[in-house]
């Protein structure tokens, strides 16, 4: 990988990372854990359709660890490593039938995927009774990836 490249992975994962740490600073809107805007996803579905699975999969993983060290919360690395797993491979499948200006499709599907991530880990770690939560987690994930998606196709215009 040149330098370049490097320094643009290195840039994305730090908005990623600050976008993060802002919205940690912003109160929930739901009181209901689990159930937030997910704006550092922005950058996470623009990397998806600008660079390839391996550098957005970096971008990833740094974004998840560094955001669980800064957050000060080890044990939401299971759950937000677990969601991005998810979340990467069904955006994985899904960019390959929905084109760069249809991004918010996209994110939709990889919110799901995330929450689905994060309620099986729930499941484990609390029992079945978690489960409860999901229809609502859901329907925040659609509405959060749906916004999400469209800010980054509007920065893949404003970038191209």
């Amino acid at each position: 990988m040149d330098t370049k490249k490097l320094t643009k992975l290195s840039l994305l994962t730090s908005v990623a990372l600050i976008i993060f740490v802002v919205e940690l600073q912003i109160p929930q809107i739901v009181p209901i854990n689990g159930v937030k805007l997910g704006l550092a996803n922005i950058i996470t579905v623009y990397a998806m359709y600008k660079y390839t699975p391996k550098e957005t999969a970096m971008i990833i993983f740094v974004r998840v660890l560094l955001g669980s060290l800064f957050g000060g919360n080890m044990m939401s690395f299971a759950f937000s490593f677990t969601g991005a797993f998810f979340c990467f491979f069904t955006m994985l499948f899904v960019k390959k039938i929905v084109p760069m200006d249809k991004m918010a499709i996209s994110s939709v599907a990889g919110a799901i995927a995330h929450n689905t991530g994060q309620i099986i880990i729930a499941v484990i770690m609390g029992g079945f009774s978690v489960l409860i939560y999901y229809p609502i987690l859901l329907f925040s994930g659609c509405i959060s990836g749906f916004f999400t998606g469209t800010v980054a196709g509007l920065v893949a215009k404003r970038l191209n």
